[in-house]
């Protein structure tokens, strides 16, 4: 096994455990019949050797056999059974939470810590029944506070793997308020996933509802936003669309550039270019991107002509250049440029568009994962509203 820093962290405990159950034993045996002590000092100290060596699997091994010799232990194969989930062997972290939970001297508390270990064995496998049915016994149970929020915190989690967003909601109703702020954001987009999908059946007092919730937990999601202006332009009331639509700039201008396409088609119904070239300006200047750039240089040439735009993309391109940008202007002088010069432009817009479809357009701030759609949720670290519009050459 490659070196994993947080495997050896999580050994630590283990070693711990053997070590003192072994010292123990020895200080046991001098108190009653002697008792052989080798095999557990080779299997221990064989293990040390190993991971000394960056052996892990070795080590692992050798561990599983001191605690076999020495089985009382039940910390070392909390460790034990942790290091092999967090390997992906989580039925042998099963097996291991199951003879525990068998023992007839548990005391309560380590009875619960290891109805815990075990919901985290099932969540990981995808058994997600029996982890829930196991995260509702203990909460029934009255456990201590950090049991229930820990018990609370992976219920939630649960829900929201499963899509139960409701669910997850009235779990986090449970959570003490100072702890439900850790996971506001998390609440607010499942308040917003509750009302996307209320806005699909077309019911509008039901998504507001929710939008409202969203708002109380997280003001600052501009999801939110998105969704309000949707609902207002479904409904055809395009200035009220418009005032949510830019009221996302003031909370995060990274999502200048998603507003534009809406506020062109609001600003349609409307007939109020002025404005519309106006606000655009403001962008430009506040939060630039190339969606506002090729926006602005579309009313350039409707007020000014073709070339008016042409040189306008040329001078902003030269202050932000993009790959999109550049596609842009291609266009333009595909469009109206001289007979000559259109297969030519036509083989470079080719080239040029391969390279801007074969790249992402959103990124996640949290792990870096990368995309062309935007998800509220991370498809890969899983978190809500990290990841936005790529800036720079290759995006905005």
């Amino acid at each position: 096994m490659p070196f994993n820093l947080d495997n050896y962290l999580l050994i630590i405990p283990l070693l711990a455990a053997i070590a003192i159950g072994w010292l123990l034993g020895k200080w046991e045996s001098r108190r009653q019949t002697p008792r052989p002590q080798t095999n557990l000092s080779h299997e221990y100290f064989t293990g040390l050797d190993y991971l000394l060596n960056e052996k892990m699997d070795e080590a692992i091994e050798s561990f599983i056999r001191a605690l076999e010799i020495n089985s009382d232990t039940i910390p070392a194969h909390l460790s034990l059974a942790k290091l092999f989930r967090r390997k992906g062997d989580v039925d042998r972290a099963i097996q291991i939470h199951q003879n525990l939970l068998a023992r007839p001297d548990l005391s309560r508390n380590d009875f619960m810590r290891i109805q815990m270990a075990l919901a985290r064995d099932y969540y990981a496998v995808g058994l997600l029944d029996r982890a829930e049915n196991l995260l509702q016994e203990i909460i029934k149970s009255a456990p201590p506070k950090s049991t229930q929020h820990k018990a609370l915190r992976l219920l939630i989690k649960l829900y929201e793997k499963e899509g139960e967003w409701e669910q997850g909601l009235s779990a986090a109703t449970k959570l003490a308020s100072d702890e439900r702020k850790h996971i506001a954001t998390e609440l607010s987009h499942y308040c917003c996933e509750l009302a996307d999908k209320a806005i699909e059946d077309r019911k509008p007092t039901v998504a507001l509802s929710y939008l409202k919730r969203a708002e109380q937990f997280e003001t600052n999601n501009v999801r939110i936003r998105f969704l309000q202006a949707r609902m207002a332009m479904a409904v055809e009331q395009w200035k009220v669309a418009i005032k949510h639509l830019k009221s996302i700039a003031k909370q995060d201008r990274l999502f200048v550039s998603e507003t534009i396409p809406l506020l062109d088609e609001c600003y349609r119904h409307v007939n109020d270019p002025r404005e519309y070239v106006e606000y655009l300006r403001t962008c430009l200047a506040q939060a630039p991107s190339t969606t506002v750039i090729i926006a602005l240089a579309e009313q350039v040439r409707v007020d000014r002509g073709i070339y008016a735009a042409g040189s306008f993309i040329t001078e902003e391109l030269k202050r932000r250049p993009s790959v999109k940008g550049f596609n842009s202007l291609i266009d333009l002088h595909i469009e109206y440029g001289s007979e000559s010069a259109k297969d030519s432009l036509k083989v470079l817009r080719g080239l040029t568009g391969q390279l801007e479809l074969s790249k992402p357009v959103y990124r996640c701030n949290s792990c870096g994962f990368s995309g062309r759609t935007l998800s509220w949720q991370c498809p890969s670290c899983k978190g809500w509203g990290s990841t936005k519009p790529i800036q720079g050459l290759e995006g905005e």
